[in-house]
């Protein structure tokens, strides 16, 4: 079974209660890594400049602590991968979330941009 790599652990543990339970559902039925979930403002500021992400510090679910976002890669392959292992992937993330009854938006369905990787809480 698939588990957790050090790194991947450490960007889990800055997520919310929530997304760290999609995550540990999740990679009981496919492997992938965790890249991101709490962003510092360093961090955010260099997203935004590099394009990968559409926001600037605080105002991505990235900058909340604990991070109401994550992203995550397929395993192997990473950003590598063919677009397929990342809706792949979004399948089985998405079924967590559905399965634990977690509201999750998905960065794959959004049409401004596309950010396969993302996801993030919905809000109420």
């Amino acid at each position: 079974m698939p588990s957790f790599g050090v790194n991947s652990r450490k960007h889990r543990d800055t997520c919310d209660s929530e997304l760290i339970a999609i995550l540990d559902e999740a990679i009981q039925h496919t492997d992938f890594s965790v890249i991101w979930g709490h962003r510092d403002k360093e961090s955010q500021d260099k997203a935004f400049a590099m394009g990968n992400s559409q926001l600037k510090w605080p105002k991505s679910k990235h900058n909340h602590l604990p991070a109401r976002a994550f992203d995550v890669i397929p395993y192997p392959g990473g950003f590598s991968a063919p677009l397929e292992e990342f809706d792949k992937l979004a399948t089985h993330i998405l079924a967590a979330a559905s399965k634990l009854k977690v509201p999750l938006k998905w960065g794959g369905h959004w049409t401004r941009f596309d950010d396969r990787a993302h996801y993030e809480l919905m809000e109420d």
